[in-house]
């Protein structure tokens, strides 16, 4: 790494440390021509997929529009910010683990789906019913219901 000061291109790493729970690396340098010191970041460079729509255009996976998603299915739930955060990481790590440079947005939209239904049953249906473009009462009956018997079965 060059030096910042001087422009040397040798320099020594004196401590490192993780911070952001592992996320990123602090380093502390010095310059082995002039001594200045200074501090580096280092976090791993991971690339999200990019999205493929229904109408079959393609655009980088969008964070925030994740986030929004979710924060208005949740509007007004008993449901901590860590939690949510928490939630947003899985999903991101389940899209990147398919290896793939392009996922269909259906894949995001089931990983939200079963995110919701972890977090909170009632903006689980609220998402379904947006996502899945629910018609009628019967639709959410049947949603209900669903989630009524998967949370009475006996867990393996």
């Amino acid at each position: 790494m060059y030096c910042p000061f001087c422009g040397y291109k040798e320099t020594k790493v004196i401590d490192s440390r993780l911070i952001s729970d592992g996320e990123q690396v602090r380093r502390r340098r010095e310059c082995l021509k002039c001594n200045e010191r200074f501090t580096s970041y280092e976090v791993a460079e991971l690339l999200m997929p990019r999205v493929i729509k229904q109408d079959g255009t393609r655009e980088p996976f969008n964070e925030e529009k994740l986030r929004a998603g979710i924060q208005r299915a949740l509007e007004k739930r008993p449901v901590s910010f860590d939690n949510i955060e928490s939630a947003i990481l899985k999903i991101k790590h389940r899209l990147r683990a398919t290896g793939e440079r392009e996922v269909p947005s259906l894949m995001v939209g089931e990983a939200v789906m079963e995110a919701l239904r972890q977090l909170d049953q009632v903006a689980y249906v609220r998402f379904a019913s947006v996502y899945r473009s629910f018609q009628d009462i019967d639709e959410f009956r049947k949603e209900i219901d669903m989630l009524s018997n998967a949370s009475s079965e006996p867990v393996k």
